[in-house]
């Protein structure tokens, strides 16, 4: 594994590990690090503008994918796997779906996420064999993450998955990387040199962040999860979104101003759609 990763870091210039443009960070004081550090957060916005056509265009097939029946999968590993697996867990509970349509693979299984086992991000099995054992077809769409563009793990389950003829994307931080010649849909973010050299959890990761969410809120509102500017799906699983459910039904149907009468009927049936679905029944 060792050779090939030294074989795939040859065939790019990862751009993303070149010397930080701060030196001395250790002589800073606390408010030059935080200026500096906000001064490189502002790039992450402007570099992926640069990039929204690509983001555009693997939206669009996801989205067909998704309307077909098919799934998204997330392959990564560290920050980015990370990330991936926090907007899966979080579009159930904001859009009120089962966790099928969008999943994540991560090194050891998405129980491992809390774990530092980063040398599993070398395993060049693994991610394949979680795709194949979560059933993945060829109407699916795997989309690798790697701010490096060299990540084993997710570069060989991407090959395997062109191999079968599955549709496949990427998020990456570097021009030309391999993972991005081994994909259907590129999406190449350039945030460049890291405040601290190397650290891509840094601006790599924010703006891995930035486009899942880019990508699951358009999904959702594209699938109807979303009316107006509502989440109308959104579960109700504590007491700030009982709250939110109450306010956004209530401002849906202005003829029903009862707060805890519309709470009422939250719990009883469950989520804003399905109490607008009994009311209209009576009323039919």
């Amino acid at each position: 594994c060792f050779r090939f990763f030294n074989y795939i870091c040859r065939m790019d210039k990862r751009l993303t590990e070149h010397s930080s443009n701060y030196d001395h960070l250790e002589k800073k004081t606390i408010e030059e690090i935080t200026a500096d550090i906000n001064h490189e957060n502002m790039s992450v916005p402007v570099a992926i503008n640069k990039e929204l056509p690509q983001i555009n265009s693997l939206v669009k097939e996801i989205l067909s994918r998704l309307k077909l029946g098919g799934r998204l999968f997330y392959c990564g590993c560290g920050t980015g796997g990370r990330l991936a697996t926090l907007d899966t867990i979080e579009v159930q509970n904001t859009y009120g779906t089962d966790g099928h349509q969008i999943q994540a693979i991560f090194p050891g299984g998405i129980n491992d996420i809390t774990q530092t086992r980063e040398s599993r991000e070398d395993d060049l099995d693994n991610g394949w064999q979680q795709l194949v054992e979560k059933g993945v077809t060829d109407n699916d769409i795997v989309v690798g993450i790697s701010a490096s563009g060299t990540t084993p793990f997710v570069l060989s389950a991407l090959k395997w998955c062109r191999s079968h003829g599955i549709t496949t994307g990427c998020i990456v931080n570097n021009a030309d990387s391999v993972i991005s010649h081994e994909v259907d849909f590129p999406v190449e973010v350039i945030t460049g040199p890291e405040f601290v050299t190397g650290s891509t959890r840094m601006k790599g990761g924010t703006s891995q962040k930035l486009i899942f969410d880019m990508i699951s809120t358009t999904i959702m509102i594209q699938l109807g999860r979303v009316e107006g500017n509502k989440m109308v799906n959104v579960k109700l699983m504590n007491a700030k979104l009982m709250d939110r459910a109450a306010r956004i039904f209530m401002e849906r149907n202005p003829h029903i101003n009862d707060y805890d009468y519309v709470v009422s009927l939250l719990k009883k049936y469950g989520g804003i759609k399905q109490v607008e679905r009994y009311l209209k029944s009576l009323s039919d």
